[in-house]
């Protein structure tokens, strides 16, 4: 009887047009989740001030599609209501903000390749003959009947079992008392790695609070000019060198970076120990988050063109430079990257915070904070020649400050923290920050999404993350397929110069 073939089974698909744009690209059709916003990392990039950078999600949830507003600041926009998301089960046109962009979407099916016909086993030879002599001289229920050679067969053969059995006996008892010793070393070796793991990272924490103590006296003795405060900075400096010795030690013992991991793998936790997170305490779902994110840049022309803008510029350097005046990783200079290309005039869209400026974008309130003067355009999204905002020097020296704030106050000397905290502080992270308690392992970016994980904005996880796999790319971009060089590279002699000066 032939083989039933199966038959093709339909695939959701969606249609997507924007009907406002005056691109070439006026439509798209997806297959899988995708997102909408200002940002070019989002599949349908939409250039419009109602536009956040990261406005909503598109997902397949049960064959059907839902739209989910990403806390947008404007919104989604169904016949004229606001909603939070909607079921796109027919056509609709839906709005980004009362007064933005609208879109079109059209659910639709296409079918799945056929499956390749099936193969009929073909059956192999039944072996008739060998199991007939098997049945007659090894089967240990045949009767007693049988000529004198086939019972002088089957003694033989039942003598050949008892000495086997007994052999097998010994074979087993041996293994059972290695298998116990073997056991015993083992669960050894896992306590003596546990406990060394423990150390390990009591240490690294430790570090973390020296980390905290070292930035609060070199605020203060920045403020009183204390030779005396400078002397304990350099004291603590000296300790703290000596602890990271220590824990590196830690980390050869436990073959944390050993000679299986991939150049890839080494530089991601490279990058996390640099901003301030334990190699040891890393989730088991972060290299593919991050990876994730790197493959987002890959399909990107953003970063490349961004670190050029910065390299022509000159921001490289100088960025680099306030940032380790503050004691901070110089890594740091990707979150103006993630900000605003390294455009110093660039604006956001209005809030009930107002308008963030700058490369940096500070809004006014957190402008004012750090010193920079607010222009006449402030209600504006325009540069403004009277706005310190606007002007690229000053708005660095002031972010380094405000960063440095974050790592030893609110984000415990976590890096993963002050980007988080940078991007969405006061409206909704520092809150959820400052309900943890205030110490290093107990606050960090991992205890926050494990504590308040559906109460982070999407945009700030993606901000976290984009970040943090920009840092990774830039260490060694073209292992990653890009066509520039670290442009942080020639800051090694400047943070030794750092370094010997503690001493």
């Amino acid at each position: 009887m032939p083989a039933l073939r199966a038959q093709p089974v339909p695939l959701p698909c969606l249609k997507v047009s924007l009907p406002d744009t005056s691109t070439d690209r006026q439509s798209f059709t997806f297959t899988q989740t995708f997102r909408i916003g200002r940002s070019d990392e989002c599949e349908v990039c939409v250039r419009s001030e109602f536009v956040s950078r990261v406005h909503a999600e598109v997902t397949l949830e049960g064959g059907g599609w839902l739209i989910r507003d990403l806390q947008s600041s404007n919104g989604l926009f169904l016949d004229g209501e606001r909603v939070e998301q909607t079921a796109l089960t027919r056509p609709l046109e839906i709005r980004l903000g009362i007064k933005g962009p609208r879109l079109f979407f059209e659910p639709q099916d296409t079918l799945a390749p056929e499956p390749p016909p099936a193969v009929e086993k073909v059956p192999s030879g039944s072996g008739t003959i060998v199991r007939r002599y098997v049945e007659h001289y090894f089967n240990r229920h045949a009767n007693d009947s049988g000529g004198e050679h086939t019972q002088y067969v089957r003694r033989a053969f039942a003598k050949v079992q008892t000495q086997q059995k007994r052999t097998y006996t010994w074979i087993i008892a041996t293994l059972v008392l290695m298998a116990a010793c073997a056991g015993g070393y083992a669960w050894y070796e896992r306590k003596q790695l546990q406990r060394q793991r423990a150390i390990a990272e009591d240490l690294f924490y430790a570090m973390k609070s020296l980390d905290l103590d070292i930035a609060n006296l070199q605020k203060a003795v920045a403020a009183t000019h204390s030779q005396e405060g400078a002397q304990v900075v350099r004291e603590y400096s000296s300790r703290r060198r000596e602890m990271r010795s220590d824990y590196d030690q830690y980390l050869a013992a436990l073959h944390v970076y050993d000679r299986k991991m991939t150049e890839q793998q080494r530089i991601l936790l490279r990058v996390a120990r640099i901003f301030g997170e334990c190699e040891l305490e890393m989730p088991p779902d972060f290299e593919a988050e991050v990876n994730k994110y790197i493959r987002y840049w890959q399909q990107s022309g953003r970063l490349a063109a961004a670190i050029h803008t910065a390299q022509q510029n000159g921001y490289v350097s100088t960025i680099s430079q306030d940032l380790l005046d503050q004691g901070l990783p110089p890594q740091f200079f990707y979150l103006a990257l993630q900000e605003s290309n390294f455009d110093p005039y660039v604006s956001g869209p209005m809030t009930r915070m107002g308008i963030a400026k700058g490369m940096w974008q500070f809004m006014p309130q957190t402008a004012l904070k750090y010193g920079l003067r607010i222009g006449p355009l402030v209600d504006l999204r325009r540069p403004d020649p009277g706005d310190e905002r606007d002007q690229y020097r000053k708005a660095t020296q002031a972010a380094a400050r405000y960063l440095k704030d974050l790592y030893s106050t609110d984000a415990q000397a976590s890096g993963f923290l002050v980007m988080a905290c940078y991007n969405w502080g006061e409206d909704q992270v520092l809150p959820l920050v400052r309900s943890m308690p205030a110490n290093p392992r107990e606050r960090n970016f991992w205890r926050l999404l494990a504590h308040h994980r559906d109460k982070i904005p999407r945009e700030t996880y993606d901000y976290v993350f984009y970040i943090v796999s920009a840092a990774v790319i830039g260490e060694n971009p073209r292992l990653f397929g890009f066509d520039f060089d670290n442009p942080l590279a020639n800051l090694e002699d400047r943070q030794a110069q750092i370094a010997t000066s503690n001493k």
